[in-house]
């Protein structure tokens, strides 16, 4: 009786779909063969029986009839309710499937047409029967093509993660013009892989990945929404501003960024941006770019492009007007000096960049007046600069402060993250408890809801006007002459007496063992170190932003020469060392910190870093080595010179010299401040303690050697006084300078000797 009840079941479920009884049958058919249920010479010779014994016609239809029922029957027999509507669905997929085959290859499909039979696939329960992955992979990648990106070496790696519902889902969180689809750009594409590649729809699923990671909602803005930005206010003249001149793009920017302020969107796409923060509600929302080249496979644009925080609370105009507002700021960054000439030093000028957009809620939770999460930061899967031969670089590296992440990503001044290396967690660069707090956070980024505004606070100020729950976790309290972690959430901590360490948090939460497994899936999805946005919060990993580092060839091991007279060496080395073999280096370009220490107004350092950027285009083509104070890239010009990319990008060497101050030598950046550009460009960041024992470091060559820099510079300022050019041939009887780095032995040496042929591999 039960099996009559299930078969009874089964054909009014057929019932449902009468135009796919047939599909639904061979469906029923090959599952029943496969598992041997089923003999079909044998339920032919019962089919005739059961026909001559009813006296009916032997024709076709009659033998067909019986045929359908026997496939019934014996289904229903073998498989449960649930077994069954999986293989009716199967078969309706593959209907589908078929549909939205002939859509995306049709010539001339509309965006609308291809979400319409999309829409109609995905509608249809997942199941746990997929169609096959051989016939899916075309028009995944027709998928990704049309919506998501067009370059080959991220739709060759998406295309193994990024499902058909994926897309679908991602399309439902989509903002499109209907003049232009336009596509989602490189940031929301690398988040997308990310999340199907540490939460994947169909394969294996980590429990704990699963239970301790997420995303955050996101919305997608596509780049045809600022082509019609463009065409609505005739504004086609920003297109040919990527092939003028450094300086033209410097003095023109900012009357682009006010005529870009002045213009109006579209009224369609106004109306879409209210629908959109209506729905959104009162929320803090980023509004970050996602132009269609950024995070691509290669080229990183880190730092090139514009983040906004917006608040979005109160009236819906006012949240509309500041939206659109961070938009438009985003959107003018694309024809940045910093990103252009980026685009330049790549080849990639003639692309016809676009930028799409990526809405983010902000990951926090509010505390009084202010919004933020316990703690954000930036990842790397490799450890570039181990500090101790014991680091396993493999394992990665995580750059982590308190609140918002813009102090770990940015690296503003002078405050520090902590760093850690996943390998060996609680293994820091310092050891004394003095540097320790002398290199620790003291300031945190949150929203103040209030006043609208990214706001920095002492952390002492934060937790005594809106105390964090979790701020146990991140405090240690200085006992004599040691930290000691506050172990236990709601007793009162001695603010005054403590020091951010986040000892506790990596003791008692399982965030390094979650990094380290995410980073891993990453790296091998892509098959190149990656680095990884991130926030948490509330007992959960965020994964913000995901990109691909540039993948040249690992040199290897590197063995320094050991025959190079004494007299010949400029410098050693032996903290974080990177791998690097840099020859014939022909120019030295040395700001000395001991005379830039001098220097006494803001103007005047501000200065240094304009005569660094003129030498640095002016020496383009040459073989030159930069050399100055530690922090190179800094915000803060009382500790180290403020350049960015475009200032240094010709270099080879970015070297930071530390001198030791009051007995402490200061932390040196190691290039973190444009880390994912010196990595695609090759430039080697080195660190020189001159006063560590040990250290050679020659200062004589730099203070004596002849200064060249008015040979390339007539008109420099009063304050290049802190800068020499030096021509390292003219110096050193016709010898170069070399620079030879091991990052296993974590030893590293420049010294001089006669050119060699072979600079490949610089």
């Amino acid at each position: 009786m039960k099996e009559l009840i299930r078969a009874y079941r089964l054909y009014h479920k057929l019932m449902r779909h009468p135009n796919l009884q047939d599909e639904v049958r061979q469906v029923f058919l090959d599952r029943l063969k496969e598992r041997g249920i089923l003999d079909e010479d044998a339920v032919a010779r019962q089919i005739l029986e059961l026909v001559a014994e009813s006296g009916a016609e032997l024709d076709p239809e009659t033998i067909q009839e019986y045929r359908n029922a026997a496939v019934d029957v014996l289904f229903a027999q073998h498989f449960n309710d649930l077994e069954i509507e999986n293989h009716i669905n199967l078969a309706r997929k593959r209907d589908a499937f078929r549909n939205l085959q002939r859509v995306v290859n049709a010539e001339g499909a509309t965006s609308a047409d291809i979400r319409r039979a999309l829409k109609e696939l995905t509608s249809i329960p997942q199941g746990s029967l997929y169609l096959p992955p051989e016939e899916v992979e075309g028009v995944r990648v027709a998928l990704i093509d049309h919506f998501i990106s067009n370059q080959l070496p991220f739709i060759g790696i998406a295309k193994q993660y990024i499902t058909l519902r994926d897309v679908d889902e991602m399309l439902d969180n989509s903002h499109w013009t209907p003049r232009r689809s336009g596509k989602i750009g490189g940031k929301s594409a690398g988040l997308l892989m990310a999340r199907c590649v540490v939460l994947p729809r169909l394969s294996e699923k980590d429990p704990d990945i699963q239970a301790g990671v997420a995303v955050p909602e996101s919305h997608y803005f596509s780049s045809g929404i600022l082509a019609d930005f463009i065409d609505y206010n005739h504004l086609y003249s920003l297109h040919s501003q990527k092939y003028k001149t450094g300086r033209q793009l410097e003095d023109e920017y900012g009357k682009m960024a006010a005529t870009v302020e002045k213009a109006a969107f579209p009224p369609d796409i106004m109306a879409d941006f209210r629908s959109f923060l209506e729905e959104m509600g009162e929320y803090p929302i980023i509004v970050r770019s996602s132009s269609l080249l950024e995070d691509n496979i290669g080229y990183a644009f880190s730092g090139k492009y514009e983040s906004v925080f917006v608040v979005n609370q109160g009236d819906l105009e006012t949240r509309t007007r500041e939206f659109v507002r961070a938009y438009k700021r985003v959107f003018v960054s694309v024809f940045s000096p910093a990103a252009i000439l980026y685009r330049r030093d790549h080849n990639l000028l003639d692309f016809d960049e676009r930028m799409s957009v990526l809405v983010q809620k902000v990951v926090g939770r509010r505390f009084g007046d202010y919004f933020y999460p316990f703690a954000g930061g930036v990842a790397f899967s490799r450890n570039m600069h181990p500090w101790t031969p014991r680091i396993r670089r493999e394992d990665g590296l995580v750059r982590i402060v308190l609140g918002l992440g813009t102090r770990a990503v940015d690296r503003v001044e002078p405050d520090y993250p902590r760093m850690i290396a996943l390998s060996h967690p609680t293994l820091r660069p310092e050891v004394a408890v003095q540097q320790v707090i002398k290199y620790s956070q003291r300031m945190v980024d949150v929203l103040n809801l209030q006043t609208r505004r990214l706001e920095t606070l002492p952390y002492h100020d934060l937790f005594q006007q809106a105390p964090h729950p979790d701020a146990h976790l991140a405090l240690s309290v200085v006992e004599e002459d040691h930290l000691a972690p506050h172990h236990y959430r709601g007793q009162a901590i001695p603010l005054e007496n403590s020091c951010i360490t986040f000892d506790g948090f990596f003791a008692q939460t399982p965030f390094v063992a979650l990094m380290r497994r995410i980073l891993k899936k990453l790296e091998a999805a892509y098959g190149r170190p990656v680095d990884l946005e991130f926030a948490w919060d509330d007992d959960r990993l965020y994964i913000l932003q995901c990109r691909s580092l540039a993948g040249h060839e690992d040199i290897g091991q590197v063995t320094l020469p050991r025959d190079v007279p004494s007299d010949a060496v400029l410098f050693t080395n032996r903290r974080g060392v990177g791998n690097c073999v840099t020859q014939d280096i022909e120019y030295v370009v040395y700001v000395d910190p001991k005379v830039y220490q001098k220097l006494r107004s803001h103007e005047e350092r501000m200065a240094v870093g304009r005569v660094v950027s003129r030498l640095n285009r002016l020496l383009q083509g040459r073989r030159y080595a930069l050399f100055g104070p530690t922090r190179w890239g800094t915000n803060d010009v009382n500790i180290g010179v403020k350049v960015g990319y475009e200032d240094i990008n010709h270099a080879l060497i970015l070297a930071e010299i530390a001198f030791e101050e009051g007995g402490v030598n200061p932390e040196v950046s190691y290039g973190t401040h444009f880390f994912n550009d010196l990595v695609e460009a090759r430039i080697t960041p080195v660190a020189i303690f001159p006063d560590e024992p040990e250290t050679v470091f020659d200062e004589a060559f730099f203070r004596d050697s002849p200064n060249v820099l008015s040979s390339l510079v007539t008109d420099w300022e009063p304050s290049a006084d802190a800068v020499k050019v030096i021509h390292v041939p003219s110096c050193r009887r016709g010898w170069f300078l070399h620079v030879y780095q091991d990052s296993r032995s974590q030893e590293g040496m420049g010294f001089f000797g006669p050119a060699r042929s072979d600079v490949s591999a610089s």
